[in-house]
């Protein structure tokens, strides 16, 4: 990426960061801890997480009892990272770089990982390249991403949502897809583990479950989830976006049937290749 969009990405994330650590980082933990144990993950190991966040995928590595590198282009989000390690007395270290031109020492990890982090790189492959060049010899590469958007039920509801309030809001588009889905289909997941010289390649379906009481909680996980969110809202007025809120609160309540809460699941793809 340019400085100016290297600079611009900061800044969009950093906007979020206090949002997504209340919102998003306390949903991740269910699916990071089978990440991590699909990938071999033992106490003693380094870890390296790339574009870490607020510790999502860190945090529960930590616990297992790894030694943690959290890496990410946001201040912001790792200051919220190493202030939730610190109150664990947790192994994290942090540190602000681009994934895509790790400043690390070849060889250095036995586990590298990304958790829906590295999916939003520009250039998916100079990322996945510099993770396995950091990871040791018959080390490990972690990655988990999205599945297809249109079983995603988070996604569905939220456009479904702005779509009954604004009937002509025309969705995502289809090609290219937005890079949340870059890798979306496990073959095309498994092509890029494979390009950036991995071995013994596999790609092991799971599901993401988001429990929600509400449409505003709903609205405030999604808008705090990705900086392109509140590009995809900036155009909607006080009253609509309240509409849009009301709409939420009838499918979450629809879904939650004769339950206080909604499950809202999605495929995952985690990836994991040795090198």
């Amino acid at each position: 990426m340019t400085a100016t969009a290297i600079d611009e990405t900061r800044a969009a994330w950093d906007g979020i960061a206090a949002g997504y650590d209340e919102f998003v980082t306390p949903t991740e933990a269910a699916l990071a801890d089978e990440a991590l144990r699909r990938a071999g993950l033992r106490p003693g190991m380094r870890f390296l997480d790339v574009a870490a966040g607020t510790g999502g995928l860190s945090l529960p590595a930590a616990r297992l009892g790894a030694h943690v590198l959290a890496t990410d282009l946001s201040p912001k989000m790792l200051e919220r990272l190493l202030a939730h390690a610190s109150a664990e007395r947790l192994d994290v270290e942090a540190r602000v770089m681009d994934g895509h031109e790790l400043q690390l020492e070849d060889d250095t990890f036995d586990l590298t990982a990304s958790q829906f982090g590295v999916m939003l790189f520009p250039d998916l492959p100079r990322a996945l390249a510099e993770m396995v060049r950091v990871t040791k010899r018959g080390g490990r590469v972690l990655m988990i991403a999205y599945g297809p958007p249109t079983q995603i039920d988070f996604l569905g509801f939220f456009l479904g949502a702005v779509q009954s309030v604004v009937p002509g809001f025309p969705g995502l588009p289809d090609e290219p897809p937005p890079l949340e889905f870059q890798v979306a289909d496990p073959e095309r997941l498994r092509e890029r583990l494979d390009e950036a010289g991995l071995h013994d390649v596999r790609i092991e379906p799971s599901v993401e479950r988001l429990v929600f009481a509400s449409g505003t909680e709903l609205w405030d996980w999604v808008l705090n989830s990705n900086p392109i969110v509140g590009h995809v809202v900036a155009d909607l007025h006080d009253e609509q976006r309240a509409d849009v809120r009301r709409a939420l609160d009838g499918m979450v309540r629809e879904r939650a049937g004769t339950g206080d809460e909604a499950v809202l699941s999605g495929p995952v793809n985690i990836g994991i290749g040795t090198k």
